[in-house]
């Protein structure tokens, strides 16, 4: 194989590749080798079949196929010899080729452009860690176990107030016929919250253990029976227990009934947990902070082609009249984010980071345990869709690449504590609002600028038209 590199400009490059037709020949000749011992013919043995016989049934397909694989597997050499990443898959223009021929075609390529990424290690950004108060994990442990009322029972004679809960059995009519669900067993019902009928709670003011009441409820909108929606409904109560609430002991027990080891583990599980809540948002931030020098970075030329398709993304769903005002806003977020892309990739490739299929399928895990109950549907989808899986494995990857450049880069470690976490978040929110108003701004104030610059230009030509008139007159005379 000879390769000569020609028609340089810029990034793109056009590279010559010649084989020549004894080189052709050797690969035909081990195809039909390989195709001689399964061919059945009838008349022949197997592996008996002459090659012209075989020429005359599977000539064409079996150079097509050979050229298919030479095609690729030379393209491949060649780029790599040459030091060529492409951006894009390259164009292939077959010059000539044929039995018994040279195989000559040109590789019309852009290539990916070089990428200086030393300055990578001083980069420095915040990176926070926030201190939560142990008053505030007491706070959080107190909500939970205000969440998670128990109840005693309560003396026989004792009448139910709101906040206790009820325990009965009920059959319900509706104009005294029965109807589905018309029956309750042990049904409980914390007085004063109202969830089961609108006013039923109240009616079970002051009933006591033992005792029969009715209750009157008109059955909702969205009651599965619809004949009897709306209808005023008589419940007939048996009043099993009363039970009054107690104060959850906030101790080990309630620890343990949580899945901690004892009061002082919940207490570090729960920092942990408010710790997390917002090391996430926060974390954010200095990846934010990171890709924002990472802009900063000098890169000469991007790619066309790349860019092309990203803003190709980036309009998606538009119409093509708003896509096309976008158009120039477009081309600018598009450049930065491959610019950033670029640089993560080489980052990534010099310092050989690679996703495991261990690490892959921990995400895929992690996926499964953000969607309860619907974990099947999920996995589901990453087996069926590769895209799915391929587009996770790039999020694996980049993650890898930030974690590196964290590692290796300048890190301002800061310890802040829980407000102030809030206010720095929110400042930061405000900061992206006002960005995106700004950049709209800008977009809306560039498609003003070139209406108005059409409309000038459209009261022209009356003007020419005029003047031609005017010299052809004169010319006439």
């Amino acid at each position: 194989m000879k390769v000569t590199v020609e028609n340089k400009k810029g990034l793109n490059k056009d590279l010559k590749i010649f084989i020549d037709k004894k080189t052709m020949n050797s690969y035909l000749d081990e195809k039909y080798e390989e195709i001689k011992g399964t061919v059945n013919l009838k008349g022949f043995r197997p592996g008996k079949v002459p090659r012209e016989i075989l020429k005359r049934q599977f000539g064409q397909a079996v150079f097509n196929e050979v050229l298919d694989k030479v095609l690729k597997d030379t393209t491949a050499k060649a780029l790599e010899e040459n030091k060529i990443k492409p951006a894009g898959q390259p164009k292939l223009d077959l010059k000539t080729y044929g039995e018994n021929k040279d195989l000559e075609y040109i590789i019309s390529v852009t290539e990916l452009p070089k990428v200086e990424i030393k300055s990578l290690e001083n980069i420095k950004f915040d990176e926070y860690l926030v201190k939560i108060d142990e008053k505030e994990t007491e706070k959080r442990i107190n909500e939970i176990a205000k969440n998670q009322p128990s109840f005693k029972e309560a003396p026989d004679d004792s009448k139910a107030k709101n906040g206790d809960l009820v325990v009965f059995d009920y059959t319900a009519t509706v104009d005294e016929k029965n109807f589905k669900g018309s029956e309750g067993k042990n049904t409980q019902l914390t007085l004063g919250k109202d969830l089961f009928l609108k006013g039923f709670d109240k009616q079970l003011i002051d009933v006591k253990k033992g005792e029969e009441r009715t209750v009157e409820a008109t059955l909702p909108d969205n009651f599965p029976e619809k004949d009897f929606i709306n209808k005023k409904a008589k419940f007939k109560c048996k009043i099993i227990s009363v039970k009054n609430p107690e104060t959850v002991k906030v101790n080990d027990e309630f620890a343990k009934n949580l899945g901690a080891k004892d009061l002082n583990n919940l207490k570090i599980l729960i920092s942990k947990q408010i710790n997390d809540e917002y090391k996430n948002s926060l974390d954010r931030l200095s990846k934010n902070q990171i890709l924002k020098e990472l802009e900063k970075i000098k890169i000469n030329e991007i790619p066309e082609n790349l860019i092309e398709e990203e803003v190709k993304i980036l309009s998606q769903g538009m119409s093509e009249e708003d896509a096309k005002k976008s158009r120039k806003n477009f081309e600018e977020v598009a450049k930065k984010r491959i610019k950033v892309g670029l640089i993560l990739n080489e980052f990534g490739e010099q310092n050989k980071i690679k996703v495991t299929e261990q690490e892959l399928q921990a995400e895929v895990q992690k996926q499964l345990r953000m969607m309860p109950g619907q974990e099947k549907m999920v996995m589901d989808f990453y087996q069926k869709n590769q895209s799915a899986l391929a587009s996770l494995r790039g999020t694996v990857y980049e993650e890898k690449i930030m974690n590196l450049i964290k590692e290796k880069g300048k890190s301002n470690k800061k310890e802040i504590s829980k407000e102030e976490a809030e206010k720095i978040l929110k400042q930061s929110q405000k900061q992206e609002l006002d960005q995106e108003l700004k950049d709209q701004r800008k977009s809306e104030k560039k498609v003003e600028v070139k209406k108005s610059s059409e409309n000038k230009t459209k009261t022209k030509p009356t003007k020419t038209k005029s003047a031609d008139k005017k010299s052809k007159k004169v010319s006439k005379k």
